[in-house]
């Protein structure tokens, strides 16, 4: 199964090797653990990676169901699905944003962005149907409330469980992708950034069993953020479609506002009416003052600093604007052309010299001698 095509064979085990085979030495990874799953010796081992652990079965008025918790092995969880994404990245960049590379033929700094854009495009779209599917079944939209009633939720169904491990194994991903991709190094300081800011956030709402508000957040984060990229990728097939970005612009903004509405809301007033309000390691629960002033001091400064970014951007940006229309029209002053030279007497006309109250200058008559 080859992603990419071979121009030049490299030395095995060599950077060039690595960087071009990487997709295929782990879909060879990935098919020897599911080989694991054939033996029984090796079964248990192999069944850790593929499936998400710590299930507890409970009766409830519909029949039995199975319930999980986070634990030490969701890492091995987190590594297998974190190849699967490194093959899926490989195929969408080899299917899709390649073929559509040659068709638009854009420069090398251009090209980069586009692929960066499409990959990220790809993500959030399927993210944020995948997290608006699970609200919708789990009843959190008709329901806002169950936000914060019953914390702590430390018995998670299979699907947001699984939603969250995939979301962790992708953004882990996003690390060696830095280097398979060949990032530019001015370019991997931002890419790092919002990495890193993902991580943790993704990271902070599944071990502080805040994953309802988190789904949440992410919904929204993701669904604001593919507006961003898809407006990128029209951008850069036809740069007369740049209006786009100011429909993104009222999102972004949106977005913001929404996001620190409900902390405020869910973890601000729902957790701190809770009756349980004392920190409990086997239990999972975490509502207390301290934590619940951390969690709402990280939210907000962070969304705070993302719209002052924002901001900022949009200021620079109308700034250029306006000092370019300043030039154009001081150009545009200096190429207009001159009236013609008017004389004393009048000007001229066709070669016809004309006085001021357009009649013709009479002509003097020489003496003859």
């Amino acid at each position: 199964m080859a992603f990419r095509r071979r121009n030049k064979s490299y030395p095995f085990f060599s950077q060039e090797f690595l960087i071009q085979n990487h997709a295929d030495i782990v879909f060879s990874l990935v098919i020897f653990i599911l080989i694991g799953l054939m033996f029984e010796a090796t079964a248990k081992t192999a069944i850790l990676f593929i499936q998400p652990q710590y299930n507890i079965s409970t009766l409830t008025p519909d029949g039995e169901v199975s319930l999980y918790h986070y634990g030490w092995k969701d890492c091995a969880t987190v590594v297998f699905y974190l190849f699967i994404t490194i093959i899926l990245h490989a195929v969408v960049q080899e299917y899709i944003l390649d073929k559509v590379n040659r068709r638009l033929h854009l420069s090398k700094s251009k090209n980069t962005k586009f692929n960066e854009s499409g990959q990220l495009c790809v993500f959030y779209l399927v993210s944020s149907v995948w997290s608006f599917y699970i609200l919708a079944t789990e009843g959190y939209i008709l329901h806002p409330s169950s936000l914060w009633e019953n914390y702590p939720h430390s018995h998670l169904r299979f699907q947001v469980k699984f939603f969250y491990l995939t979301q962790l194994a992708y953004w882990f991903h996003a690390l060696p992708e830095l280097y398979f991709q060949k990032v530019r190094k001015e370019e991997i300081p931002r890419q790092l950034q919002y990495i890193s800011l993902y991580l943790s956030h993704i990271l902070a709402a599944y071990l502080l069993n805040l994953t309802r508000v988190g789904l949440v957040l992410l919904f929204l984060q993701y669904l604001s953020e593919m507006g961003y990229h898809f407006s990128r990728l029209i951008y850069f097939v036809d740069e007369t479609h740049h209006k786009i970005f100011e429909m993104w612009s009222v999102g972004f903004v949106l977005t913001r506002m929404v996001t620190l509405t409900l902390m405020f809301l869910a973890v601000g007033f729902g957790l701190a009416r809770s009756v349980d309000q004392t920190l409990d390691l086997e239990k999972g629960n975490f509502n207390i003052l301290p934590i619940r002033l951390l969690v709402l001091l990280l939210v907000c400064s962070i969304q705070s600093w993302l719209l002052w970014k924002f901001f900022r951007f949009q200021l620079r940006r109308t700034r250029e604007y306006r000092l370019e229309q300043a030039r154009k029209r001081a150009a545009a002053k200096q190429q207009t052309p001159r009236a013609p030279k008017r004389d004393s007497v009048g000007h001229h006309e066709n070669g016809v010299l004309k006085a001021e109250n357009g009649t013709s200058p009479r002509l003097k008559k020489l003496k003859a001698p």
